[in-house]
């Protein structure tokens, strides 16, 4: 007979003094939602998935009230918005709360204007969960650099003006580490400009972008809350948009897109802005 014990045999070994495992519960995931640019109907299905089964939701101030009606009723629900002119939610608040909601909730939305990864602070966020643990994912939205021209009947490319577009932030901040945008580099090295947070430096982007090359008439559009009611565009040369913007009294949010796609806008091709209620009011 074999000495070893048996499923029936008692084992004479002595037993085991580890300590049980103390394993950490499994974090929630967050996801990094991209809300599309204002009208709803540009959300996409996954998206909308998401949201219908979230119990926890953290949202910015360009995201529509019919979207935050798509949560559950027993959603646990944070405004973090940052708006010019408003009490703005530092990042470093907004990483917390979702590190502390992942803790405790299992399916975390992050929702965001546009696109999470297109000057939407989403790759910060992810990897700042990615560092502590909790599971991330990026669900891309449709960005309102490229909605808003279209809403107005502008392409953001056309093959006859160009090859290249290039999309750039017109906000510059002073916590960024890095340098500040080449707006006369910028001049000579694209075919087309859509800036996004450009209207506050307008004034001066126009004239760096008039140093570096660009001619006085270059055609140049500003489209103030694209995709949704409220909307207007105004069409001028770049030489003469900040003072029209100026005189029109444009406001954030707004688009800013130059060069020779402008003068080749289709306004009847242009969809009806949707009639949405925002967090906070444009």
């Amino acid at each position: 007979m074999s000495d070893t014990p048996g499923l029936g045999t008692p084992s004479m070994e002595t037993p085991s003094m580890e300590t049980p495992s103390m394993e950490t519960p499994s974090m929630g995931t967050v996801y990094l939602v991209g809300a599309g640019p204002g009208d709803p109907e540009l959300l996409t299905l996954k998206a909308h998935r998401l949201l219908r089964q979230c119990d926890a939701l953290v949202y910015d101030s360009l995201v529509p009230k019919a979207l935050l009606d798509l949560v559950p009723a027993d959603c646990e629900r944070h405004f973090v918005g940052k708006r010019r002119g408003h009490h703005s939610v530092p990042q470093p608040s907004t990483n917390a709360v979702l590190l502390e909601l992942a803790g405790r909730r299992r399916c975390i939305v992050r929702l965001k204007g546009g696109d999470p990864f297109l000057f939407g602070r989403g790759g910060e966020e992810a990897a700042h969960l990615a560092a502590r643990g909790v599971p991330v994912q990026v669900v891309p939205g449709v960005t309102a650099g490229i909605a808003a021209p279209a809403y107005a009947g502008i392409p953001v490319t056309h093959r006859r003006a160009g090859s290249s577009v290039t999309f750039v932030t017109g906000h510059e901040e002073i916590d960024k580490g890095r340098p500040g945008v080449d707006w006369r580099a910028l001049a000579r090295a694209t075919d087309g400009l859509v800036i996004y947070m450009g209207l506050h430096n307008l004034r001066r982007i126009a004239e760096e972008l008039l140093a570096g090359g660009l001619h006085a008439d270059t055609p140049a559009a500003v489209i103030q809350q694209g995709t949704v009611q409220g909307q207007r565009e105004l069409v001028a040369p770049l030489a003469q948009l900040a003072d029209r913007v100026e005189t029109a009294g444009f406001a954030s949010p707004s688009i800013v897109v130059v060069g020779a796609v402008v003068a080749l806008r289709v306004p009847s091709c242009a969809p009806e802005p949707a009639n949405v209620e925002m967090p906070i009011p444009f």
